[in-house]
C-alpha cells in the first residue's frame, strides 16, 4: 500500500469521524428566538430582549406554545420554569418532547393548575409507539410558582430519567427486548405549551378557570439543549462516542445517591402511580409494571 493511499484514508478516515461528530451533540444556544419558534398565538408569546427568558399568556382568547427549531433522538433536556401562581385551577403549563407521527412517541411533563394554597400536581407520561396511559403524579415539595426550577429529561437507549432541580422522580426503562414499548427510533421536537384543560386537570375537572383571576402567565429560561440532532440516520444518535456521553453505560441506571432521591420522592411525595391502578386496568397491569426500574 502507497504512502499517497495510506494518507488519502487517514484523511477519509478522519473527515468520517468528524462528520459523525458533528452530528451527535449541540449545546443549546440559550436564546429563545434562535432555539425555538413560536406555534401557537404570538401575542401570547413574550420574549426578553437577550432572548433568554420567555413567557406564555393564557386568557379567555387563547393559550400559547413554541417548540424547538430542530427534532432529537436521545440526550438530556434541562429547562428552567416558573410556574402561574395564584388561582390557577385547570391551567395546565406542559415541556415535553414528541415525534408528531401517528404512532407517537411523547415524554411528558405536564403541571396542573391549582386552586390558591394547594400544592401544585406534576404529572408525568410517556407514549411509546402510540400508546400512553402511563401516567404518574407527585406533588412538588416546594412553592413552583416563587421561583424558576429546573425541570430536566435524560433519555438515552437505557432509560428516561425524569428529573426536578436534578432529583429523579420517575424513571421508564428500556425493556424492548422483553416486549415493552420504548421510546428509540423515532426523533422528537422539544414544546412548551400553556393551555385550558378545565375539563380534567384539576380535581378531575371539578375546578375550573376564573378567568377574573387572568391573564395567568408561565415563564421559562436557562434551557440547555445537550442531545443528538436528527439528520435522518439513527445510527449517528444511537452510538456510544465522547459526544453522545448520555448513551454511556454509567448512564444506563441510576447512582447510589439518586436511588436515595428517588426513593424519597415515591414514598413522600407519590399521589398516583399507574402501575397502582388495577381498576383502571382490569387486574391486567402493563409488563413493565413486574419489570425492575433499574
Amino acid at each position: 500500500m502507497s504512502t499517497t493511499f495510506k494518507f488519502a484514508v487517514f484523511i477519509g478516515l478522519l473527515i468520517t469521524n468528524t462528520f459523525q461528530v458533528s452530528f451527535s451533540s449541540v449545546i443549546s444556544t440559550g436564546d429563545f428566538n434562535k432555539d425555538f419558534s413560536v406555534t401557537w398565538s404570538p401575542s401570547h408569546v413574550y420574549t426578553t430582549s437577550d432572548g433568554r427568558t420567555r413567557s406564555l399568556k393564557l386568557d379567555q382568547e387563547s393559550g400559547s406554545g413554541f417548540v424547538s427549531n430542530q427534532m432529537f433522538l436521545f440526550g438530556q433536556i434541562d429547562m428552567q420554569i416558573k410556574l402561574v401562581p395564584g388561582h390557577s385551577a385547570g391551567t395546565v403549563v406542559a415541556f415535553y418532547l414528541s415525534s408528531d407521527q401517528p404512532k407517537r412517541d411523547e415524554i411528558d411533563f405536564e403541571f396542573l393548575g391549582n386552586v390558591s394554597g394547594q400544592p401544585y400536581i406534576l404529572q408525568t407520561n410517556v407514549y411509546a409507539d402510540g400508546n400512553d396511559d402511563r401516567e404518574e403524579r407527585i406533588y412538588l415539595w416546594f412553592d413552583p410558582t416563587k421561583n424558576f426550577h429546573t425541570y430536566s429529561v435524560l433519555w438515552n437507549l437505557h432509560q428516561i430519567v425524569f428529573m426536578v432541580d436534578r432529583i429523579p422522580i420517575r424513571l421508564y426503562r428500556n425493556h424492548a427486548d422483553k416486549g415493552v414499548a420504548y421510546p428509540r427510533w423515532q426523533p422528537m421536537s422539544i414544546k412548551a405549551s400553556l393551555w385550558n384543560g378545565d375539563s380534567w386537570a384539576t380535581r378531575g375537572g371539578k375546578d375550573k378557570i376564573d378567568w377574573s383571576k387572568g391573564p395567568f402567565i408561565a415563564s421559562f429560561r436557562n434551557h440547555k439543549i445537550d442531545a443528538c440532532p436528527w439528520n435522518g440516520n439513527p445510527r449517528f444518535c444511537r452510538a456510544e462516542s465522547s459526544t453522545n456521553w448520555w448513551n454511556k453505560e454509567r448512564y444506563s441506571t441510576l447512582t447510589s445517591t439518586q436511588r436515595r432521591w428517588f426513593k424519597w420522592v415515591r414514598l413522600h411525595h407519590m399521589i398516583y402511580d399507574y402501575c397502582q391502578d388495577n381498576k383502571r386496568f382490569q387486574n391486567n397491569l402493563p409488563k413493565e409494571c413486574s419489570l425492575p426500574k433499574y
